[in-house]
């Protein structure tokens, strides 16, 4: 009786490991048919996230529902996405339709700024839109283009200007020339024409040799050869090479300030620099005026050059723009003053090269200041005198 009792129990048993294995084989089938968590929708595949991290363009990966899964820095502050949406409507369109079709779609746009204010025209970007495996993913890539336009505009403005410039001396030497030649018989005409076209010489030679400077002080490569140098020295020299423009203006240059501060730099490339301001100074500025070049000592370690005049001032919507190469507030004027449009660029880049940054105040009909700050040259002698005195005392002869 016991022994078929237990025989029951043990069939039992077996039935019923029998039917939890076959359970445990059923869910495991169904695990196996089921997709990963990863590739659901609303999440990013393996690995995906770490190849985006590395990427330079700028990121942003969507969910079928069009919700922003993942976002870089660069593409929230570039105003590509706000919240957990693509703000950039042509960008959304072209997200779509890869969703739709699994075409790679590219283009060039250009995005409004996120805080719109005057003169702001937005950025322009390389897109790349993708489909991002099967699950409705779409990933956008955003390639920041700005610089680039930037640069490329400013090189065809340059090439532009630099044709414009040379051609008006050249054609109106070319045609006193003719003119000379037809007037052989009038001694007056000749010497009229001969002192046109000297202006016109001396007009080209300055555009060339701005030009010459420019190329040289505008790359990234310092300045060789950089010595002490004392700003009274500069500034005398300066005023000395305005003169004869500023006498015919009746105008009077005068210098003053802290004397005796120098700077490590080039003096020549300081001096042009300088005189370039001095220039602009007396060609604005009316008869009977006075143009004043100062020094003063910012702190320890810097000093300033101002450049004040009682001319007619300068539009303050044109205040940035007044050294870019080229960019002239009264074209017209400028071209009678014999300008190239050059001069203020220069500034700009020689200040730069010798470590300093230059700046501008001015109020039409009121006159302009021009400060250039330079960093001044460590006092040698001072630092020796220090550290002679720390210095331990030397032994007494024996």
């Amino acid at each position: 009786m016991e022994v078929e009792i237990i025989a029951g129990l043990a069939g039992l048993a077996g039935l019923a490991i029998g039917l939890a294995t076959g359970l445990a084989v059923r869910v495991s089938e169904r695990a196996q048919r089921a997709p990963a968590p990863a590739a659901t929708q609303g999440a990013l595949p393996p690995g995906v996230a770490s190849v985006l991290s590395v990427l330079r363009s700028s990121a942003v990966v969507l969910d079928g529902e069009d919700v922003v899964l993942r976002a870089s820095s660069a593409a929230r502050a570039f105003g590509i996405v706000s919240g957990d949406r693509l703000v950039v409507d042509e960008l959304l369109a072209m997200a779509r339709l890869s969703r739709r079709d699994g075409e790679i779609r590219e283009a060039e746009i250009q995005v409004g700024p996120s805080r719109p204010r005057r003169g702001a025209e937005g950025r322009w970007f390389a897109v790349r839109v993708a489909p991002l495996g099967s699950h409705g993913l779409v990933l956008v890539l955003a390639e920041d283009l700005t610089e680039m336009r930037r640069v490329e505009a400013i090189r065809r403005d340059f090439v532009a200007n630099v044709s414009h410039e040379l051609k008006t001396p050249v054609g109106a030497l070319s045609l006193l020339a003719e003119t000379v030649e037809g007037a052989a018989d009038d001694p007056e005409a000749v010497r009229r024409f001969a002192g046109r076209m000297q202006y016109e010489s001396v007009r080209l030679t300055n555009l060339v040799q701005d030009l010459m400077t420019l190329s040289r002080i505008q790359g990234d490569e310092p300045l060789p050869e950089l010595r002490p140098v004392a700003l009274d020295a500069i500034i005398d020299e300066a005023i000395d090479r305005t003169q004869i423009k500023a006498a015919a203006k009746n105008i009077e240059v005068t210098g003053g300030g802290k004397p005796d501060e120098r700077v490590r730099g080039d003096e020549e490339l300081l001096i042009t620099a300088l005189r370039n301001l001095i220039d602009n100074a007396v060609a604005y500025s009316p008869e009977n005026t006075r143009v004043v070049v100062t020094t003063r000592r910012c702190d320890d370690t810097r000093v300033e050059i101002n450049v004040t005049d009682q001319g007619i001032g300068i539009p303050g919507g044109d205040l940035e723009r007044i050294f870019e190469r080229f960019y002239r507030v009264d074209p017209a004027r400028s071209r009678q003053t014999g300008g190239t449009g050059l001069g203020l660029a220069i500034v700009k880049h020689v200040t730069t090269k010798h470590g300093g940054d230059v700046k501008v105040w001015s109020k039409e009909g009121s006159g302009s200041t021009f400060t250039l700050r330079l960093p001044l040259l460590k006092p040698v002698g001072r630092s020796a005198q220090a550290d002679a005195s720390t210095a331990s005392p030397a032994p007494p002869p024996s």
